[in-house]
């Protein structure tokens, strides 16, 4: 008599019950495997190509840096937010006020990605132009001039050493200030020299500018300011009130 079908289909189904009873020992009762929602941290689409920022950052630094570093960040931050944010619903910006009491990783990665996709928003293709209005008034009032803001600006894009960021933001008493921070620290960061809610962020790691500019940073700050999004600045400083 032939056996070989009836103990093949008995392993197979064996088989199913193990997969079945796996799955089973990592969910709740009451969840099922497809409820189970990742944490919601995700890069936004960019909303022009990777050459469209050219002559000022040319598209294969805008493809590594968005694709290759940005990603990393991303994907880092949700594998660290998963533990340490133990099931909560916290925004980024909440965990960035107390990000002195989480890991270096979380703090790396969600200023890396928190600072980043404001970055790709901060800037337009064509020419960029500060129209009058509510966030010239605000830098004219704060800085004297469009002339000293970028001054400024770029003084504090030039004097970090090594990577980081240059920060236009408004502070706790509503006025705009300029600073720098380290890495992918940010001014929302409890750790942060210079406090404030982000409106506008340059980019000064290598990455960033190094594929075309080398060693000038100076260069690339002064161009980068040819594709600043004036108005989605304005609009970021408008919804603050």
């Amino acid at each position: 008599m032939n056996t070989s079908h009836p103990r093949r289909k008995f392993i197979q189904q064996s088989a199913k019950a193990g997969i079945a009873l796996s799955i089973g020992s990592v969910l709740s009762p009451k969840t099922k495997a497809n409820e189970i929602q990742p944490i919601p941290f995700a890069q936004t689409p960019l909303s022009y190509a990777f050459n469209a920022l050219e002559p000022n950052i040319d598209a294969m630094t805008m493809e590594i840096h968005y694709t290759k570093h940005a990603a990393t960040y991303t994907k880092n931050l949700n594998d660290a937010a998963a533990i340490e944010f133990k099931g909560e619903n916290i925004s980024l910006e909440e965990a960035m006020k107390k990000i002195s009491q989480y890991s270096p990783k979380l703090r790396n990665n969600g200023g890396g990605h928190f600072n980043h996709e404001l970055f790709w928003k901060c800037m337009q293709p064509g020419t960029s132009t500060l129209h009058e209005g509510g966030l010239k008034q605000a830098i004219i009032s704060s800085f004297n001039s469009f002339e000293n803001f970028k001054s400024k600006m770029s003084d504090a894009a030039l004097t970090r050493f090594g990577s980081g960021w240059a920060w236009l933001v408004v502070a706790a008493d509503k006025k705009l200030a300029i600073g720098s921070t380290a890495n992918q620290d940010n001014p929302l960061m409890d750790v942060s020299p210079i406090k404030g809610i982000p409106l506008l962020g340059l980019d000064v790691w290598e990455h960033a500018y190094y594929l075309k500019y080398q060693n000038r940073r100076a260069e690339y700050v002064n161009n980068w300011f040819n594709l600043v999004n004036w108005k989605f600045v304005e609009e970021r400083m408008i919804k603050l009130g």
